[in-house]
């Protein structure tokens, strides 16, 4: 099966089993307007493009790709995107320069040994949330500077696009673990009723979301935080 219903209007349409083993999870809002949120390692998109087409809808009628951070296995495959959509590329500034320059350290292309070109954004997000495409979106710095979250409330419920709530952190992605454990109880405030994260999947349910935003923060201090 080329892609995977989420909820009614959303669909996993990117993945390792679906697309290309380096990319992330990448998902469609169907709107209208169109949202792709995130649009993997990939450089050619095509696999990408006819899941999306599989879904019923027309790839041309995406409006933005809003990349969640910087790395490669996110953005690799944005370029090649919009050229064969037509659509916008959204980030928020904190990670901009790294992705427009194509920084190998900041962008992580140097851990998947892929050679990443310079990805001009069109949509420079600032602050600290907003709004894109009918899409909220929120800052959530730690994996990264510039990551971002994305949430809308649907026939399904609240749906949150987190895409790295796991991590991994390292100096050299500018990572702050204590910016991430602030990032982490906004997205618990949401009260999400689905979560789909960037690579570990699916969850249903807040109970779930809470759960496994809750041994996120475990694994990476040493005593959980009150909710």
């Amino acid at each position: 099966m080329p892609h995977k219903r989420v909820a009614s209007g959303i669909y996993l349409v990117g993945g390792e089993s679906l697309t290309y083993p380096s990319d992330c999870l990448v998902y469609l809002v169907a709107g209208p307007p169109v949202l792709l949120i995130d649009a993997g390692a990939n450089r050619v998109a095509r696999r990408l493009l006819d899941n999306i087409a599989e879904t019923g809808i027309d790839p041309l009628d995406i409006t933005y790709c809003l990349l969640t951070h910087g790395h490669v296995d996110h953005i690799g495959g944005a370029h090649s995107v919009r050229e064969a959509a037509g659509c916008s590329l959204a980030a928020h500034e904190d990670d901009a320069a790294a992705i427009q320059s194509g920084d190998p350290v900041r962008t992580a292309a140097n851990w998947y040994n892929i050679k990443l070109p310079k990805i001009q954004i069109d949509e420079v997000l600032y602050g600290e949330e907003g709004e894109l495409a009918g899409v909220n979106w929120l800052h959530t710095p730690g994996h990264t500077p510039g990551s971002l979250s994305a949430w809308l409330d649907a026939d399904d419920g609240r749906i949150l696009f987190a895409q790295d709530v796991h991590g991994p952190f390292a100096p050299e992605f500018g990572s702050d673990l204590d910016a991430w454990r602030i990032s982490m109880e906004k997205l618990l405030a949401l009260d999400a009723d689905i979560l789909c994260e960037g690579h570990n999947g699916v969850y249903r349910g807040k109970a779930e979301v809470a759960r496994y935003i809750h041994s996120q923060l475990e694994a990476n201090f040493s005593v959980s935080p009150a909710t």
